[in-house]
């Protein structure tokens, strides 16, 4: 059953997994709404989970990460999809949104009668002592992953440090001992993925181990050199 529309603007604020599923699920309710995605980055609707089997060659074009491409979305659901068009200020007494367009380095203004937020999220990179160097990367973007990817086929790395092992971290681990790197993964809880309970964990860390990566687990990372 649809919703009887006035012809509403909407403006979702975030385009990856949560702003495009709620654009496709507005457009389903309302075909006669303005649907506009403004996304910073340069992709929208991408998997997350995939990023580090590109690393890892197991997914071998970027293409194929992306599971809708801008023109695609916005044909199929009639969505006006900004990428690099970063919302730097909401102003909810006028309800608007100031905008900066990073391809072109204009700042406007964009009214809207509902307003979504779905920025996602920051990876978290520790204060420590040399977290700004070249060889230290983030997991969270397409353009993080692809950073990796090149800096492997560059530098050919030998041994490589994973903060964290969570989901993305293990995966990551899978990832690059599939490049022959030799991977430690420095977590500071006493299990792997935090989700899981104690039981599962011991077979999780055999299996990890098995594979010839080592586990330091209770332990966090000081400074980077």
């Amino acid at each position: 059953m649809q919703t009887q529309s006035n012809s509403k603007k909407i403006i979702i604020v975030g385009g990856v997994a949560g702003g495009a599923g709620v654009a496709a699920r507005l457009r389903r309710n309302d075909e006669k709404a303005e649907i506009i995605i403004l996304e910073k980055g340069p992709y929208i609707s991408y998997a997350n989970c995939g990023l580090p089997y590109y690393v890892g060659d197991v997914i071998k074009e970027k293409a194929d990460l992306l599971l809708q491409t801008v023109s695609g979305f916005s044909q199929r659901f009639h969505v006006d999809v900004r990428v690099e068009n970063e919302v730097i200020h909401i102003q909810t007494e006028t309800k608007s949104v100031t905008v900066m367009d990073h391809t072109s380095g204009r700042i406007y203004d964009e009214s809207y009668d509902t307003l979504v937020l779905s920025p996602g999220a920051s990876p978290i990179r520790p204060r420590l002592p040399g977290a700004d160097l070249p060889h230290v990367f983030t997991l969270r973007t397409v353009p993080d992953t692809v950073r990796i990817r090149e800096y492997i086929e560059t530098h050919h790395p030998r041994t490589a440090a994973i903060i964290g092992g969570g989901f993305i971290g293990v995966e990551m681990a899978e990832n690059l001992r599939e490049q022959n790197i030799q991977v430690s993964i420095v977590e500071a809880a006493d299990h792997l993925i935090g989700a899981i309970d104690d039981d599962m964990s011991y077979d999780l860390h055999n299996h990890v181990r098995s594979k010839g990566v080592k586990l330091f687990l209770k332990e966090m990372a000081q400074s980077i050199s």
